[in-house]
């Protein structure tokens, strides 16, 4: 692996965690995935995204977070389009983004799955626990609303 390429795990959760969490996958893997709707985009500065996850990133640019790829949901082979098996937002480094991560991380615990590629300066969160998209898009845009009135915004 390059260096540029490497990713330190940044949260914390538990072996028990990982191993329900591959255990979720493994079911998520082999369950039918019949098609109900499809995919609901919207225009975020020139790119389209899933809505669901376009008020979280709407609340991060407000704390100049800056972000820069994001999916409410991905394939087992990194198909957007495809269904849902779990949301992530990728932010780049700085400040506020550092700040940031703490708090996130401190409001949404073991669901959030942080990691970090020092060799892009960049953040990748994503849902921990398999198929909570939709709840960790929510989540994850309240905290961002949030954060600006909090001691870790500087």
């Amino acid at each position: 692996m390059l260096e540029a390429e490497k990713e330190l795990l940044i949260s914390q959760q538990s072996s028990n965690l990982w191993t329900r969490r591959r255990r979720e996958l493994a079911a998520w893997i082999e369950r039918p995935k019949p098609i109900t709707a499809g995919k609901a985009l919207c225009d975020f500065n020139g790119v389209s995204v899933d809505a669901a996850i376009y008020p979280a990133l709407m609340a991060l640019q407000e704390a100049s977070i800056p972000t820069e790829f994001s999916c409410a949901g991905v394939s087992i082979l990194d198909e957007a389009d495809d269904h849902s098996l779990y949301a992530y937002v990728t932010m780049l480094d700085g400040p506020v983004t550092e700040c940031f991560m703490q708090y996130a991380m401190e409001r949404m615990g073991n669901r959030l799955l942080v990691t970090y590629e020092p060799g892009r300066g960049r953040y990748d969160v994503s849902s921990f626990y398999i198929g909570h998209n939709r709840s960790f898009c929510y989540l994850l845009a309240a905290v961002a609303r949030n954060f600006k009135q909090t001691s870790y915004y500087k």
